[in-house]
């Protein structure tokens, strides 16, 4: 998938943020003896990793530029990486690899994290019984057109003028119907919307069978918040929105549910993916996601395949936040995920993941590691 929506954290729910995130990087070079529990990494794990990312850069021509802010000098482009990755060949060991061939640099600013995951949802391939909200494919009329002031905006064409897509109403009330768009059937419009949050999930069919969906567009319309909507309605407290307690409203009001689903006019829409169900979905980046070692970044600001050192703490469903100190790699973006610092864990599917994305929302300590150029290779 093309782009994976990044959306199911605790701004993007409540559509608050703790603080204002800095809208540029200003790096400082920092030893490896800082960070917090670097030489307790899994090390190992890392090397497969390594691996795959070099393998996605090399399929991209030299000149492919990664994203990044302008302070980074060095890791911009697919170019820069060669010479690390070339090195990587003959490696053996991912701490030594690791620590000749990047150098971290200190963001900032304090980092903060939140987490998002692939739901597993009931659903059938064909409609009956209590499988009535379709999931739709992507519609034929949508398009992508560059507006007056140079944007991509999306739309559809209506006797020769571009107009905005179908809204949720629209689109709940039939807009769509007819077209053989429909690629699933949900239980509930809840389902629905919780899936098109986070942007990809995994359908779990009647016989036990597991098909993905994956993100396939949107209709352009502005993405209102659930919990926004309800703490200005007066039904939960600012302090109290998360995705279990926006599920459990919609699911005992179900005379205005659909009231408040229709708040938001985005939409969603998804294409069947049939790759390999014992991966992640693939991220922006082109690779599969990894539990607990992929995350979505701001990609003005942080290139795709960075390694970044993160240091939080992360909510186990037992007890206390617990510490959290790890290597992870820059490898999808998210439509909330802006700023230097900021970062969307991905935490896998399973009621696990689902139980630690839907609680993270942590601050901590951010550190980018970019490649060294090939004349400081080795300095320390």
């Amino acid at each position: 998938m093309k782009k994976l929506l990044t959306l199911l954290t605790l701004g993007v729910l409540c559509g608050c943020t703790p603080q204002e995130a800095p809208s540029s990087l200003s790096l400082s070079p920092v030893g490896y003896d800082s960070l917090a529990g670097w030489g307790q990494e899994d090390f190992a794990s890392l090397m497969p990793l390594l691996r795959e990312e070099c393998h996605r850069l090399a399929q991209l021509p030299p000149e492919t530029l990664l994203g990044g802010s302008d302070a980074i000098t060095y890791g911009r482009h697919a170019a820069d990486w060669s010479n690390a990755c070339t090195a990587l060949a003959t490696a053996t060991d991912a701490r030594t690899y690791l620590e000749t061939w990047f150098q971290p640099y200190e963001t900032g600013t304090e980092a903060f994290y939140t987490g998002y995951f692939e739901p597993q949802i009931p659903a059938s391939l064909t409609r009956g019984g209590e499988y009535q909200t379709p999931v739709y494919g992507r519609p034929h009329d949508l398009v992508r057109a560059k507006a007056t002031n140079g944007q991509m905006v999306s739309g559809r064409w209506v006797n020769g003028q571009f107009a905005p897509y179908y809204d949720r109403a629209a689109i709940d009330g039939g807009a769509l119907e007819g077209q053989g768009l429909e690629i699933a059937w949900l239980k509930n419009p809840i389902d629905l919307s919780f899936l098109q949050i986070q942007g990809s999930g995994r359908l779990i069919l009647p016989d036990g069978g597991q098909v993905r969906v994956s993100y396939d567009g949107r209709n352009g319309q502005a993405y209102v918040p659930l919990g926004r909507v309800l703490v200005q309605q007066g039904e939960l407290p600012a302090d109290g929105v998360s995705m279990d307690s926006i599920r459990n409203w919609l699911e005992t009001h179900p005379d205005q549910m659909m009231a408040v689903l229709e708040r938001n006019p985005n939409y969603v829409f998804f294409r069947r993916d049939d790759g390999n169900l014992t991966q992640g979905p693939k991220g922006a980046f082109g690779m599969p996601l990894t539990a607990g070692r992929s995350v979505a970044v701001d990609r003005s600001l942080v290139p795709f395949a960075m390694p970044l050192w993160v240091e939080t703490k992360l909510p186990y469903s037992a007890g206390q936040p617990v510490a959290w100190d790890h290597l992870v790699f820059a490898q999808d973006i998210g439509t909330d995920i802006k700023g230097a610092g900021r970062a969307d864990l991905f935490t896998g599917w399973g009621a696990s993941a689902q139980s630690i994305a839907g609680n993270l929302h942590a601050h901590g300590r951010m550190v980018l590691f970019l490649p060294r150029p090939p004349a400081d290779s080795g300095a320390q």
